[in-house]
């Protein structure tokens, strides 16, 4: 007896008050091939069929198979399974155990869940976003059209209450105890060695040390495929089994991964996080952790996921650690230090805060819930992201202007496909080609099909040939898919290329720099191996990319030609007429046809329009500055004395270089009639063209009232700096002050000049805003200090009183 059994009572009363409940069972405990069967026929089930929901497809074809062979039948029977190409069910068939995407397209295609009187969610702690998804679905079609209906939550790690709450305070059932003892030892982390190298020493400690099979915990195919290779070298034992385990296998390789070791044998399992849950392997006692998982993450402003290899939480890592204890007592090695285990997140963050939320907001236009608040989620979609995705589909032609479901947004809501891919083979389709399309969107889908070349042409060609069950599977599904997407007129030819670029328009890319360096449309950078033939391209859509921190790595792409792309993005391109100097100082115009970031064409106009030139010179003035200008000293004047009458009178012209900016039609556009260059301008004629920003009636006003010049008392006239430190200043030798018993001013005698008096030899002497008050003061000081240095110039005792001069004292006196 498995420990589940023990909470059966609680749980079968639990469903049979209430309209949902919740079942907290540790790893071991049996809950996902027990509960369904114990559930069957219960009273409410009313000989309705159970849908039991699993996160991966290799779980879900497991659960089944398990179950029915506890009743003694194969899967098809009374217990079958439905996933991405494959199912065995029948008219028998009362429980169902499908992927959570297979079910969110059962709840849409039937609201009411016909036939249906019990979903069971299982390992929902891993809080994928169509487990997320279908809960919401399922609740609402509950509330709404299927009172009847009951609903299991089942998780081995989760916060049962937060769920429960989710349910309408359902009840919560805990199994406890696991089905046997797991010690756990600690390794240690060794930064000098890779993983795999780490892995494959814990590995040959396991096999000395213990008995029983291993499983072994890596983030990816990679370190997998490199794990193995170094214990085929190293492990030379003939009793042992090197078995990889993950996604892009074919179901008889994850079979055969999974399947007892035959007698007398030893397995080593090298899996990814796919065995993490609902995954018996007869014969593994022994776990080994490396304590990392390949987490996709979605980056809504560059519209890519990448794949990112992060810390497991300790709900998973618990979860590992109980793989070793399912049939005997188990032993768990964790490739870290025990201290690091308490730094380690709670929970995993759910997928729906990090991922790519179009497909999900496709299913909510479906839904008829545009809103995603008006569905009960555990953690409501990040909005910024939601957003996005809606902006997403409408680029797709999914949704109108007023955020509405569109026909073609309807047919892409009825192909079981990402937005994206069944954007493609919708397009595809109008010219014929929705078969090749369909393929191309299986080898997406569908990763290590075709073999694992860069080029999609040499992918699709090698998935032609392969014979194998998968393959056929992913053939038969593509027709399904091109059926689903209809008949078209005239049969047009597309290239591989512009079939991607159709589905991720934002990877299309364009070769830069060195040999095998393109540029997104984005911007960011993107790379291939010098070496690979897709190097040599010009463009390049591009299906998959491996994530780096400043580039990525070009995974799957095809050849586009750009005559094609510009006819199919006609509507998404733009042209930038720039405005350049030739080598002769003409100036001349590029128009530039840009696709986002990636220049499509380069058109150079020697002899462009004078009102291109015009408006182009103008648009250079707005973005540069009226700085670059030719500016006189006049104009600069005149503007340093508005911007002085300004501070002391606001309704004076602002001719500060922002308010100029915003007014250049007004004052420069006149201008740059005929003229080739910002340069040719004339001084003079900024000038006047600042002077007519000014009232007639104001500028004898602004002569009046802060004069370009100032008149000294021996008739010499000098510029007054309006701009200087200290307020407006005059320079100016003392001996043409004399006589000057009243301190000068300008603004209608409100502001006194600022005088820096020279010596004869334009040396500073003194600097005033009171001359009168230096003639009584200091002045005895500096005529002294002025005899001595200039003996043959006049320093008379009372200046205030004596002639101004601007000549030395005549000979002989």
């Amino acid at each position: 007896m498995l420990p589940v059994h023990e909470a059966l009572p609680e749980l079968k009363a639990a469903l049979a008050a209430n309209a949902a409940a919740v079942l907290v069972a540790p790893p071991g405990a049996g809950k996902t091939t027990v509960v369904p069967l114990e559930l069957l026929n219960e009273p409410w089930i009313g000989g309705g069929k159970i849908i039991v929901l699993e996160p991966r497809r290799l779980a879900a074809r497991a659960a089944a198979e398990r179950m029915a062979k506890t009743l003694g039948e194969k899967p098809g029977e009374t217990v079958g399974f439905r996933v991405r190409m494959q199912s065995k069910v029948s008219a028998r068939t009362r429980i169902e155990v499908v992927t959570e995407g297979v079910f969110t397209r059962m709840i849409l295609d039937d609201p009411e869940l016909a036939g249906v009187g019990c979903v069971i969610f299982d390992e929902f702690h891993e809080r994928s976003l169509d487990a997320d998804l279908g809960l919401a679905l399922a609740r609402d079609a509950q509330g709404v059209l299927r009172e009847d209906l009951r609903l299991l939550v089942m998780s081995a790690t989760l916060d049962g209450a937060a769920v429960a709450r989710l349910l309408g305070a359902a009840p919560v059932v805990e199994s406890q105890g696991r089905a046997y003892p797991v010690a756990t030892r600690y390794l240690g982390r060794d930064d000098r060695l890779r993983l795999e190298d780490q892995a494959t020493r814990a590995v040959e400690r396991a096999l000395a040390e213990e008995s029983g099979s291993l499983l072994v915990f890596l983030p990816g195919q990679g370190e997998i495929l490199r794990t193995a290779e170094r214990l085929a070298e190293r492990v030379r034992r003939p009793d042992v089994d090197i078995d990889p385990l993950y996604g892009a296998l074919t179901p008889a390789e994850q079979d055969r991964a999974i399947s007892p070791a035959p007698a007398g044998r030893r397995k080593v399992v090298l899996a990814t996080s796919i065995a993490e849950t609902s995954l018996t392997i007869e014969g593994v006692r022994v776990v080994i952790d490396a304590g990392q998982a390949r987490v996709p993450r979605f980056d809504p402003a560059s519209g890519l996921t990448r794949l990112a290899t992060v810390r497991v939480s300790r709900a998973a890592a618990d979860q590992r650690r109980g793989r070793a204890g399912r049939t005997e007592p188990g032993i768990c090695y964790r490739l870290w230090d025990e201290a690091e285990t308490r730094a380690l997140p709670a929970f995993a963050d759910p997928e729906i805060l990090e991922a790519d939320l179009s497909g999900l907001a496709l299913d909510l236009a479906r839904w008829g819930a545009a809103d995603p608040a008006a569905l009960a989620f555990l953690d409501p979609p990040p909005a910024t992201a939601f957003k996005e995705a809606r902006a997403l589909l409408a680029r797709l032609e999914a949704l109108d202007d007023k955020g509405v479901l569109t026909a073609h947004g309807r047919a892409l809501a009825d192909m079981p496909l990402p937005p994206r891919l069944a954007h493609m083979v919708l397009k595809a389709a109008a010219s014929g080609q929705a078969g090749r399309a369909a393929r191309i969107a299986a080898l997406v889908t569908e990763r290590g099909l075709g073999g694992r070349d860069v080029d999609l042409r040499h992918r699709l060609e090698g998935l032609d040939r392969d014979r194998s069950p998968r393959a056929r599977d992913a053939r038969a599904l593509a027709e399904r898919w091109a059926s689903l997407a209809g008949k078209a007129g005239a049969e047009e030819a597309l290239s591989d290329g512009l079939l991607l670029a159709f589905a991720y328009p934002e990877r299309i890319a364009r070769a830069r720099g060195p040999l095998g360096e393109f540029q997104l449309v984005g911007g960011r950078g993107a790379f291939l191996e010098p070496t690979d033939a897709l190097a040599r391209e010009t463009w390049l859509a591009v299906a998959e990319l491996g994530g780096g921190e400043r580039r990525d790595r070009i995974l799957l792409a095809a050849p586009l030609d750009e005559a094609e792309l510009a006819a199919a993005f006609a509507g998404q391109l733009e042209t930038e007429e720039r405005l350049e100097e030739s080598g002769n100082g003409k100036l001349r115009v590029k128009r530039i046809t840009r696709l986002g970031r990636l220049s499509l064409r380069e058109q150079v106009d020697d002899s462009p329009d004078p009102a291109l030139l015009t408006a182009a010179l103008a648009e250079r003035a707005r973005r540069q500055g009226v700085g670059v200008l030719p500016w006189g000293e006049a104009a600069q004047a005149l503007r340093e004395r508005t911007a002085f009458l300004r501070r002391h009178d606001d309704s004076w012209p602002d001719l500060s270089d922002t308010a100029l900016a915003e007014r250049l039609e007004e004052w420069l556009t006149p201008l740059l009639a005929g003229v080739r260059s910002l340069a040719a301008l004339k001084p003079e004629v900024l000038d006047g063209a600042l002077r007519t920003l000014i009232p007639w009636e104001r500028q004898r006003e602004l002569d009046q009232a802060a004069p370009a010049r100032w008149t000294a008392p021996t008739g010499n006239s000098f510029a007054i700096d309006y701009a200087a430190d200290g307020g407006p200043r005059v320079e100016v030798r003392v001996q043409e002050v004399f006589g000057l018993a009243e301190h000068p001013a300008v603004a209608g005698g409100r502001v006194p000049l600022t005088l820096a008096l020279l010596s004869p030899a334009h040396r500073p002497i003194q600097t005033t805003k009171d001359l009168p008050g230096f003639w009584k003061g200091s002045w005895k000081d500096v005529r002294s200090d002025m005899r001595g240095r200039y003996p043959k110039h006049v320093w008379p005792e009372d200046p205030a009183t004596a002639a101004a001069t601007t000549r030395a004292k005549p000979r002989g006196r």
